[in-house]
């Protein structure tokens, strides 16, 4: 079988690996169906294996572009019947057959990393045979197609033709989603890898916390050196302290005076050079007898 299934058990987590590809199409089969990749033989020991978890979380890493259908439907089937809870990540390009093992996943546990895409198209198949052949083959494609789309439907809960119309986009190819599209599609629940946004530092972010201040800012007070103590925070307790230490120091505080100066207008009105000219000449000619 193609498909690689690791699984790894240790305490109350299991690790299961999806790699490659799921199975094989018919068209590459060997015409002996006990070494076919397909039959459910095959698949069914996996499906024994994956029972047999005695772990209480199941972690399911998928990276896989798809491969056959009944398999990736049996894997689906095995997990979802376990009694655990399931988590499914999808990394690179998650597509095709990948994506219905991916929504084997409990409630809000389906996980697509930030730098994967993820596929889903109508199914294909390549077949010989006369007419009847083909339209008995048309008709299962169609009904294989409905499957997938009720399957994406009941996990996301959105209509049926929402996803029947997105698989039968570009001829049937489909369209690759971004992580976003997918989260939006309800096909995924969260995105991981995304990196933490660094919290800003800057004075201009420091003066709006002041007036809009996190439950974190609130229970625990800012350092005196981070704070300008002319602007303080209404809610702050620096600032009634700040207030009372103030009046404190202006009720000791002596009050200012201003000394009097000399000033020669308190004791007369200041001559004019012209007065003061006369005036001299008015005590020589005293002086002289006139």
């Amino acid at each position: 079988m193609e498909t690689l299934i690791k699984i790894t058990n240790e305490a109350s987590l299991c690790t299961i690996d999806i790699e490659g590809v799921i199975g094989l199409p018919d068209s590459e089969q060997s015409a002996d169906s006990a070494h076919g990749a397909a039959t459910y033989e095959r698949v069914s020991r996996e499906i024994e294996r994956i029972k047999s978890i005695e772990a209480k979380e199941v972690v399911v890493n998928i990276r896989s572009t798809g491969g056959d259908v009944n398999d990736a439907m049996l894997i689906y089937e095995a997990l979802v019947a376990l009694d655990k809870k399931i988590t499914t990540c999808c990394y690179g390009y998650t597509a095709s057959a990948a994506t219905i093992i991916a929504q084997a996943a409990s409630k809000g546990c389906r996980k697509i990393a930030s730098s994967a895409l993820y596929l889903v198209h109508m199914s294909s198949s390549a077949i010989e045979g006369n007419a009847t052949d083909m339209i008995e083959r048309t008709d299962l494609l169609k009904k294989t197609d409905e499957r997938i789309a009720s399957l994406y439907a009941l996990r996301s809960g959105r209509d049926r033709r929402e996803f029947e119309r997105l698989m039968a986009e570009n001829g049937g190819r489909g369209r690759w989603l971004t992580p976003e599209e997918v989260v939006e599609a309800g096909l995924a629940d969260t995105i991981i890898g995304i990196e933490e946004r660094v919290r800003p530092t800057n004075i201009i972010d420091r003066v709006k916390g002041w007036f809009n201040p996190s439950a974190e800012e609130q229970a625990e007070p800012a350092p005196l050196s981070d704070l300008n103590i002319l602007h303080l925070p209404e809610n702050s307790l620096l600032s009634s302290a700040s207030i009372i230490a103030l009046e404190e120091g202006q009720n000791q505080a002596k009050k200012s005076s201003t000394a009097m100066q000399e000033d020669p207008a308190l004791e007369g009105t200041t001559l004019s050079h012209n007065s003061l000219a006369y005036a001299e000449d008015l005590r020589n000619i005293k002086a002289r007898g006139f």
